[in-house]
């Protein structure tokens, strides 16, 4: 089983987004996948209402997702490690042991991206278009993501 890990600012936002997109293109018998934030803000709450309320629009369901802190052992749980912006990549590269774990971190929109910036805004302060726009982002990821992850 792969296993892949989403994280965010939060883990409120983000990362339960491309949680929730990712898990409904992917077997569940092959690929477990989760989301963790950097900071410790939100733990043990649920997606901002927002996010939960743009994934329902599209047929997804977050709301029994929970906000938690990304932690050291997610280097030995997770195969790999989809971060939503550079800040994150820093915050998590910095908690690395090894090359090994720093190989696993990667800009989730890198290997889709159709544009030099290869980071996901955070919605957090915006309004219902701005989570629209990250949702379209993310989805069009988690596709490229999907499609070669299954091809292997």
């Amino acid at each position: 089983m792969t296993k892949i890990l989403m994280v965010c600012l939060g883990n409120i936002c983000r990362s339960p987004l491309a949680n929730g997109i990712l898990e409904s293109k992917l077997p569940a018998e092959k690929f477990e996948i989760d989301s963790a934030g950097t900071g410790d803000y939100h733990i043990g709450k649920a997606p901002d209402h927002r996010s939960i309320a743009t994934a329902k629009a599209h047929g997804i369901d977050i709301s029994n997702q929970k906000c938690r802190q990304f932690d050291l052992s997610d280097f030995d749980t997770y195969d790999i490690i989809y971060v939503m912006d550079q800040s994150n990549y820093n915050n998590v590269v910095k908690l690395a042991r090894d090359e090994k774990d720093i190989a696993k971190v990667k800009l989730i929109l890198e290997d889709a991206a159709t544009s030099k910036n290869l980071e996901v805004p955070d919605p957090y302060w915006g309004d219902t278009k701005d989570f629209e726009d990250v949702y379209t982002l993310l989805d069009a990821a988690c596709d490229t993501i999907a499609s070669r992850l299954t091809k292997s």
